[in-house]
């Protein structure tokens, strides 16, 4: 997953995933130099959208993501394998954070539901019934015959 499914419907709007910047801008955009954008396009670190003759476009989610690279494998010391497989992990933890929120959003409403179901119930009860009180006698016997229907 690549955090491109949640595209506004509106084609003009820029958002961070609008894919506008072409290879030389992003990679002066990210400090890096442009065969090291292609070689992160191989390798699927960062995998800029394409224009119909196969040219690159990076969003400014992209340029991001090609600078938090560059700062695991200068600064953190990561391999290239390890920066994909973060990249990866990454991307499950934030798909698996919006299905929780779904589910709760899901589990909220089942409750107002029962709620409501349980109020509607409870304003159904007849009014005229008297609370059953225990006796307290051992004794008590209580037999019940219905009435024959002939």
């Amino acid at each position: 997953m690549d955090g491109r499914a949640g595209r506004s419907r509106n084609p003009y709007e820029l958002t961070d995933e609008s894919p506008v910047y072409v290879i030389s801008v992003a990679a002066q955009l990210s400090g890096l130099h442009p065969q090291t954008l292609r070689q992160y396009d191989r390798l699927g670190l960062v995998s800029p959208d394409r224009t119909a003759g196969r040219g690159r476009r990076y969003s400014a989610r992209d340029i991001q993501l090609l600078r938090t690279v560059q700062q695991l494998s200068q600064d953190e010391g990561i391999n290239l394998a390890g920066i994909k497989r973060i990249i990866e992990l990454e991307n499950q933890v934030a798909a698996l954070q919006s299905r929780v929120a779904e589910l709760a959003a899901a589990v909220e409403g089942a409750a107002a539901a029962m709620q409501q179901r349980e109020a509607q119930v409870h304003a159904s009860y007849r009014r005229d019934l008297v609370p059953y009180q225990d006796v307290q006698q051992a004794s008590a016997l209580v037999v019940w015959r219905p009435k024959r229907v002939d």
